[in-house]
């Protein structure tokens, strides 16, 4: 549980806020003083009447913005900045850990953490709502400090995809846990960039394929049929030792399980990144205007701008 290594080499200083957009600098010295308290709330403690410390609970900073914007920069910095041990990971791989050592052990294991920092912190079902609210709640109260990023503000956490009013006081109970500051500005995958690329043809694809050592070829369909059989957290061993992806005859997703196995690719492969080449649609069809009108609008928005940047990355010779 460490960020992905295209933010091995960040830091604070490297943030480079857009002097149009003052949230971003705000964002900075507020990331950096949350560091800061980390720990000392690790050290610190009220002393009790009979001379034994009580555990500080932990801080809580939820940075909340538009994809794009330099939110998971600002994470890795946290990260990089606190005393071990401490723990990166995005709000699906972290319910993956909980289901995999179970709740009282990922707790037992969590809660000897400075910090705890949960990329992409989203909401899509009432039994995530649960098994979270409840978890960093413990974490905080052991003195585990938790950072957050997401493009949803906590209390719309669910919102559009179940009833989130059913869970309202779960969802309240995670913003408390949080101080929220704004991130805003455009999408720096894509400032004064071109539209997404055009595809090329089946034979060209081929043919760079080939010419690409540790380079992947699949058909689209054939892929999103073989993701179906995974379960998403051995999508990073899918990509393993790849060097670069080609997609054959790519078109929209035909629904949303498919398109949501995509998003999750498309992260893996963003952190891995991977650059992707493709026939068929382009890379910003995949998610139909109807999906981009419901409830992970937000999922498809970022899974597609960074399906655009791998597809400007340069593929190695």
């Amino acid at each position: 549980m460490v960020p992905p290594a295209m933010f091995n080499e960040v830091s604070f200083a490297s943030y480079i806020p857009d002097p149009n957009e003052p949230s971003q600098a705000a964002a900075v010295r507020k990331a950096e003083e949350f560091a800061g308290k980390v720990g000392k709330i690790r050290s610190g403690g009220r002393r009790g009447l009979f001379g034994k410390k009580a555990q500080a609970s932990g801080a809580g900073l939820y940075l909340d913005g538009g994809f794009g914007v330099g939110k998971t920069h600002l994470l890795a910095s946290i990260f990089h900045s606190v005393p071990s041990p401490k723990a990166f990971g995005t709000f699906v791989e972290l319910t993956h850990v909980v289901g995999a050592l179970g709740f009282n052990n990922a707790v037992e294991q969590l809660s000897n953490h400075s910090v705890l920092c949960i990329d992409e912190f989203e909401l899509d079902d009432p039994g995530d709502t649960m098994l979270v609210s409840r978890l960093l709640t413990e974490l905080s109260a052991r003195g585990v400090s938790i950072v957050a990023t997401s493009n949803t503000l906590p209390g719309q956490l669910g919102e559009g995809r179940f009833a989130a009013q059913d869970f309202l006081r779960e969802i309240k109970k995670l913003g408390s846990i949080f101080e929220t500051i704004r991130v805003d500005g455009p999408d720096y995958r894509h400032r004064d960039l071109p539209p997404a690329p055009e595809p090329i043809s089946d034979a060209e694809l081929a043919e760079l394929a080939d010419a690409t050592p540790g380079s992947t070829l699949d058909d689209f369909d054939a892929l999103c049929k073989h993701l179906s059989t995974l379960h998403p957290s051995r999508y990073n061993k899918l990509i393993d030792g790849v060097s670069a992806v080609f997609l054959r005859g790519v078109h929209p997703a035909q629904d949303q399980s498919v398109a949501l196995r995509l998003v999750v690719l498309a992260d893996r492969l963003y952190d891995a990144s991977i650059p992707v080449t493709v026939s068929g649609a382009k890379l910003d069809e995949i998610f139909t205007p109807e999906m981009l009108a419901g409830g992970y609008r937000k999922k498809y928005l970022r899974a597609t701008s960074r399906l655009l940047a791998l597809s400007r990355f340069e593929v190695p010779a």
